[in-house]
């Protein structure tokens, strides 16, 4: 479990830089999660570090395998100094460890709620987990362990993330690149959705 953390932390660095700052969260039952928060120019980039510690497993298995099955981290990525996108660490960890907490697999495509803004004021209380392989590059694991992904997240405000329900991850996307929608905008409105 520690050599992927520390396989992954050195993947991030590589592809990111060094950290600027970093967060621990432990939630009752689970792998401790930690946030790291890289700058490069206008952006702010917080990673995950701990999801990828175990595989996650199918919900409907029996027995969770200790070694093969998905892996995976989370990126966000934001405009600086726009927000007190700082106060994401939490929600960031909270989304980190569902897997472990609801048995869940996170995948591209999918939908995350925490419920509640990702920071103050923010428009968002949800995300849209998109392709991996863009940002940082998948880490190969020794077999039989699949590798690690790294998940970009998109926010989504709360009509955009009932209007994909309807309609689907890809229609959504779609929607955002035909209106040119900054989906680093901590601040941005809901795209155009009739």
């Amino acid at each position: 479990m520690g050599e992927v953390l520390a396989l992954v932390e050195a993947r991030l660095r590589t592809a990111l830089g060094e950290p600027d700052a970093r967060a621990a969260v432990t939630f009752l039952g689970t792998d401790r999660i930690e946030v790291l928060r890289f700058v490069d120019g206008g952006l702010v980039r917080y990673a995950t570090l701990g999801m990828s510690a175990r595989p996650m497993a199918d919900p409907t298995a029996v027995l969770a395998d200790p070694v093969k099955g998905p892996r995976a981290e989370l990126v966000l990525t934001v405009r600086a100094g726009l927000a007190d996108t700082d106060k994401v660490l939490r929600p960031l960890a909270v989304l980190a460890s569902t897997p472990q907490v609801e048995g869940v697999i996170v995948a591209p495509g999918a939908s995350l709620d925490v419920g509640e803004p990702l920071w103050p004021d923010a428009p968002f209380g949800s995300v849209l987990v998109a392709e991996s392989g863009g940002l940082v590059e998948d880490l190969e694991l020794d077999e039989p362990m699949d590798p690690v992904r790294f998940l970009p997240l998109l926010p989504m405000t709360s009509n955009e993330a009932a209007w994909k329900r309807v309609h689907g991850a890809q229609a959504l996307e779609e929607r955002w690149l035909a209106h040119g929608t900054d989906l680093r905008d901590p601040l941005r409105r809901s795209v155009p959705l009739d």
